[in-house]
């Protein structure tokens, strides 16, 4: 029964924005439920994502059995997307305007997230803590509701190529990159890094790209080989990278090697690639490994096993795509949490872009978190570390 003339009325109405009883609340939240839309490629090239999607859904499950966000149930709409930006936009609207999700969270990838990026902006709807680290999303005057919560290619790609300067000082580099904006943002990073160190007798002797929907790039190895670089930075989707690895090493190609982080796990690209093909390949890390038995007394990590194991037994605890997620679905739970009773879509971006000292599960003692309105970037240093056979260690 309802109070005729009320904000009770108003919220049993459902419309856009409610005051129920002194909540605030846009579309996709309530007293009761708050309603997450989330796409990632659980099919197609990059199928391997598909285990960050179901930790995500387990993660809010477990979440949902405690209690839910502020006595409130959190509803992860996980959707294929097949890293294919079509399917995106279509798998974006069907869950903005059909389901009416209070947000879109945590998709995977530049070129999707970027298909969908003036439509979730023109509309007003948060496209938050996103897995791409491309400079173009950390634009908070010209894209305010979209947030990326990845280290950024450009901090990534400085990083490698500091290391190269001081280990190789007249290194011949060779990329292989994605033929997106992924790619594009990571080949960018490079030569921006080594333009900064306008002195080094460093240079770019070969880069090459490839399309998504190729079969193999094994072309582009032999080509890159035949430069005679002596140093090669792969910055591409882990199907790829695992193909570069495993060419490299059948033809007898042994480069200083760097795989872009996204691509790094060890269980989803570094074994089909072959472990000991992968001995002494480099990359910039910003998460503990579950198997590194430095770790083995860690609180965070033994808690992410056994999260696992009870509600995401499908995948590998030590898949690299399933630990990100569950780290940012962390800090997801957070971003709920901090919003408290305010529920609305301008609260919620607030708070993305007030992050100040959280501490995650499973980050790297040294990975700083912090965003400002005016920096949406929240993450500020990366730990080195090479592969050893069986696991990633730190390089100093």
């Amino acid at each position: 029964m309802h109070d005729t003339g009320t904000d009770r009325d108003i919220c049993d109405r459902s419309v856009v924005f409610s005051r129920c009883r002194g909540k605030k609340y846009s579309v996709g939240a309530s007293d009761t439920e708050i309603k997450i839309g989330h796409t990632t490629a659980y099919s197609g090239p990059v199928s391997a994502f598909g285990a960050g999607g179901r930790t995500l859904v387990a993660y809010f499950k477990m979440v949902n059995e405690a209690g839910g966000i502020n006595g409130r149930r959190v509803n992860v709409i996980s959707l294929d997307d097949a890293y294919s930006p079509p399917k995106t936009v279509e798998q974006t609207r069907k869950l903005v305007e059909d389901q009416e999700v209070l947000l879109i969270y945590g998709v995977s990838g530049t070129p999707t997230n970027s298909a969908t990026q003036r439509y979730l902006n023109g509309k007003g709807v948060p496209q938050i803590l996103i897995a791409t680290g491309a400079s173009k999303f950390n634009n908070p005057k010209d894209f305010p509701w979209t947030m990326p919560f990845w280290p950024s290619n450009g901090l990534e790609q400085k990083i490698y190529v500091d290391y190269i300067l001081k280990i190789k000082p007249e290194a011949k580099i060779a990329v292989l990159y994605a033929n997106d904006d992924y790619g594009k943002d990571h080949l960018d990073g490079i030569k921006a890094a080594l333009g900064a160190n306008p002195g080094s007798k460093a240079s770019i002797v070969a880069e090459l790209s490839y399309e998504t929907s190729d079969p193999t790039i094994d072309s582009q190895i032999v080509n890159l080989k035949a430069s005679g670089a002596d140093v090669f930075i792969c910055a591409s989707t882990g199907k790829f990278a695992a193909q570069a690895i495993r060419k490299a090493h059948e033809i007898g190609w042994s480069p200083l090697k760097f795989l872009t982080n996204a691509s790094s796990s060890v269980s989803a690209v570094l074994k089909p690639a072959g472990l000991e093909n992968s001995v002494g390949v480099m990359t910039a890390a910003f998460l503990k490994a579950p198997n590194d038995p430095v770790w083995a007394n860690d609180k965070d990590v033994k808690d992410y096993v056994e999260f696992m194991k009870k509600w995401n037994s499908q995948d590998n605890p030590n898949d690299f795509y399933a630990t990100v997620a569950y780290v940012n679905a962390a800090m997801l739970r957070h971003v709920l949490e901090s919003s408290g009773d305010d529920l609305t879509r301008d609260n919620v971006m607030k708070q993305v872009a007030n992050i100040h000292d959280v501490r995650l599960p499973l980050h790297l003692p040294h990975v700083v978190l912090k965003t400002t309105p005016q920096d949406f970037n929240a993450f500020r240093s990366l730990q080195l570390q090479r592969f050893d056979g069986e696991k990633w260690t730190d390089v100093d």
